[in-house]
């Protein structure tokens, strides 16, 4: 199908972009590798009156370091991501997440913000923004303001950036030297995640020092899997210890029953592809 007419705006700065924004009102959309809006528009799910396209905005894209935090721009691409040697350096599980996503074209077009603003709970790179504690920064008419990730993600394809505001950035706190792995189950090829689990550790000397662990496709939302982390937290590396903290990977989720899967099938997915991530991770 053909978009309904909409016009058509591509700002070269942040600053022209909440401009635009702010002119268009609330039935402007805001595009960047169109990946997840296309489609929408395409079949008239969606018919904004405005488009503003930030692919030409430069801000918004790169890698770079602020002391002990990585900066992604919000308009990063999946092959950006993927090979960029910060990223593999500082935010492995991040890396190891996105290399799963759809296929080479959709990467090569795709974006890190794109993704996250989407919110779709079947989504592959939210669960691991939401382990590694990214900050998401929006910037709006007022100006800037920082989201942590466990506040970013409010519902089915909801999150907390306000009308007028445009996600800039994805700050993530360093994980140097943490091990990491994304383990997710699918259908078919390039289809979404039935449930997607996201792993990164820190082991010294055979003990998990810390553990960070969330779900995709459980919930609403991408959701911390606490009762994991606190049962690997301190303990040996081996394979009975991450068996045990796997039967944790239910706790406090709320997985959907519908076409790929029921609610009890998702929960076992869950502990297995748990137990297979930190696995992999630890090296055992």
């Amino acid at each position: 199908m053909i978009p309904a007419e909409f016009e058509y705006v591509a700002p070269t700065s942040l600053d022209e972009a909440v401009s635009a924004l702010s002119r268009a009102g609330e039935e402007a959309k805001v595009i960047a590798g169109g990946q997840s809006l296309m489609p929408v528009l395409r079949l008239r799910l969606a018919a904004p009156t405005t488009l503003i396209d930030l692919g030409r905005v430069p801000d918004l894209r790169g890698v770079r370091e602020d002391g002990d935090t990585l900066v992604i721009g919000a308009t990063t691409t999946h092959h950006e991501l993927l090979h960029d040697p910060l990223v593999a350096q500082h935010a492995r599980l991040l890396a190891e997440a996105t290399a799963t996503v759809a296929d080479p074209q959709i990467r090569h077009r795709g974006t890190l913000g794109g993704a996250l603003v989407h919110a779709d709970p079947a989504g592959d790179l939210a669960a691991p923004a939401l382990a590694l504690d990214a900050e998401l920064v929006v910037v709006g008419p007022s100006g800037r303001r920082s989201i942590a990730a466990a506040d970013f993600f409010e519902d089915y394809f909801t999150t907390a950036v306000q009308p007028g505001e445009i996600l800039a950035e994805i700050r993530i706190p360093k994980h140097t030297g943490w091990a990491a792995r994304y383990e997710k189950f699918h259908r078919a090829a390039q289809q979404w995640s039935i449930v997607g689990v996201a792993a990164t550790v820190d082991v010294d000397g055979g003990t998990i020092r810390q553990a960070k662990v969330a779900l995709t496709n459980m919930a609403s939302v991408p959701i911390r899997a606490r009762g994991v982390e606190d049962a690997l937290v301190g303990q040996s590396a081996t394979a009975d210890t991450i068996r045990a903290a796997a039967e944790h990977a239910t706790d406090g989720t709320d997985p959907m029953t519908d076409g790929n899967a029921d609610a009890e099938y998702r929960s076992h997915l869950a502990q297995v592809l748990t137990r297979r991530a930190v696995t992999t991770a630890t090296g055992i």
